[in-house]
């Protein structure tokens, strides 16, 4: 297998015989000589390969066009030219792919996200979504590394199942009927024990509920797969599918719960910058760019500043009451500039008053805990107040909440009633609720979603830019 070219531009000691296979990003001539821009997709950096003119090279050089493959044979020497260490000096140039330019769509120009998005097999060729996905990728090599070196446990959840986590009910369902002829009860209802699952079955929209069973035996377990939301949603920070990392941890508080995410965003952050630099640098120089025609107090903060800045500061902590407070007596809510005003205590948190905590009034990231417990989940456990449960979300700058989590109901009797109260089937919880009646403990943990915590490392302003291939409402393709 061949060397990559970001190990050819790191190479100190030069002079040495390769061969290069890559894409070509750019191709210039001058009367003698010409210039190919190569890339292989290992670093946001060109190698550049200079070609001798003679009647052979110029009739390949004729076919070769961006986004053609290459193998060029050659010696690799010091660049005399600006902008790059090394080059090639070719000796053999060989055509494995041409291009043909009134075809290709990725011409080396600028192309709109949304030209992009409908050309989302090809985007992968482009500086910026190439960027992106090398910075995707060494943000799941941190997350396993962060929870391996901590002594928790991978464990793979059902991508297919028959309970709803969040008992919101938005779920894609999963079956194998006939949909022109359903089979139906004699009360008139589809008859899913015909089914191959013998009963309803749905896409997952969380591993939370199966990763606590884990937790009960191994201790500390992580979760890191896809999760579906069938939510009529077109907005720049929802997808139909994504991915979710869900630690939970036995013998642990709501703190516990709260010092192991602020943990792991920084520890992701932190290696981003050590491991992602010229990809952060362009990333950043793209964002600079794009904002430069808005106002200076709408641009973000400098990519690579923002990342320190998290990453080097401890999170606000605060509890929903004290944040209802600040939002009630804020300038945007007395002033009725918020969309959707605060005025009492129990208002479901938008994104817009998320923001505000972070970005106006604390300048940090910020923690709030101790949420109504009308507005969360039925297996967070309840504060002795009987309001409120031990619920946490992170908020980060233009993102609002990155990471929710809380500590669980370990306690039968009132896990049940919780349950009641929302309507929750307990007959077909019996499994999750046997897990408070079998040597039952304090238990915590959280889910981050991983989309999220990429717009933010990338500065990317729309979450369907940082997954390979979005699947939004009406989007289903490639």
């Amino acid at each position: 297998m061949q060397e990559s070219i970001k190990h050819h531009l790191e190479q100190k000691s030069v002079g040495y015989e390769t061969v290069i296979k890559a894409w070509v990003k750019t191709k210039r001539q001058s009367k003698n000589v010409a210039f190919l821009a190569l890339n292989d997709g290992s670093t946001i950096k060109n190698l550049q390969a200079v070609i001798e003119l003679t009647p052979e090279t110029e009739a390949l050089l004729a076919r070769i066009h961006t986004g053609a493959s290459v193998e060029v044979h050659g010696k690799l020497v010091e660049s005399a030219g600006a902008g790059q260490q090394n080059e090639l000096m070719a000796s053999q140039l060989i055509i494995l792919g041409e291009a043909d330019p009134d075809h290709f769509p990725i011409q080396p120009k600028k192309h709109s996200l949304e030209f992009l998005r409908e050309h989302a097999h090809l985007r992968f060729r482009t500086n910026l979504f190439g960027a992106v996905t090398r910075v995707r990728h060494s943000m799941i090599y941190a997350i396993h590394s962060f929870f391996n070196e901590r002594g928790f446990y991978n464990v793979h959840t059902p991508i297919i199942t028959a309970s709803d986590a969040e008992g919101a009910g938005e779920m894609f369902q999963v079956t194998t009927l006939d949909l022109d002829k359903l089979p139906r009860t004699e009360d008139g209802k589809i008859d899913f024990s015909q089914d191959f699952f013998g009963r309803a079955a749905n896409l997952t929209v969380s591993g939370q509920l199966e990763a606590e069973l884990a937790a009960m035996a191994l201790s500390k377990v992580y979760t890191f797969g896809p999760t579906f939301r069938a939510e009529n949603s077109n907005t720049s920070r929802h997808l139909a599918e994504f991915w979710m990392i869900e630690p939970e941890v036995a013998f642990a508080d709501i703190n516990d719960d709260m010092d192991l995410a602020e943990g792991l965003l920084k520890y992701c952050v932190r290696y981003a910058l050590e491991h992602c630099a010229d990809d952060l640098a362009f990333l950043s120089e793209r964002l600079t760019n794009e904002e430069k025609a808005l106002p200076e107090a709408d641009r973000s903060m400098e990519l690579i500043e923002k990342l320190k800045f998290v990453m080097d500061n401890d999170f606000v902590r605060l509890t929903y009451t004290e944040a209802i407070d600040i939002l009630k007596n804020s300038t945007p809510n007395k002033k009725k500039k918020f969309n959707y005003i605060i005025e009492s205590w129990g208002a479901d948190l938008q994104s817009e008053h998320e923001r505000y905590l972070v970005e106006k009034h604390f300048k940090k990231p910020v923690i709030l805990t101790d949420y109504p417990k009308e507005i969360k989940a039925f297996y967070m456990k309840l504060n002795e107040d009987g309001k409120t449960v031990r619920a946490m979300d992170i908020l980060f700058p233009g993102i609002g909440e990155i990471v929710g989590g809380s500590q669980r109901e370990e306690n039968y009797e009132k896990l049940v009633q919780r349950m009641k109260e929302m309507h929750i089937p307990i007959d077909e919880m019996s499994w999750y609720l046997d897990t408070r009646r079998f040597g039952t403990v304090p238990h915590a943990g959280f889910g981050l979603g991983f989309e999220r915590l990429l717009l933010f490392v990338t500065g990317m302003g729309n979450v369907r830019d940082v997954i390979a291939f979005p699947r939004t409402p009406k989007n289903c393709e490639f």
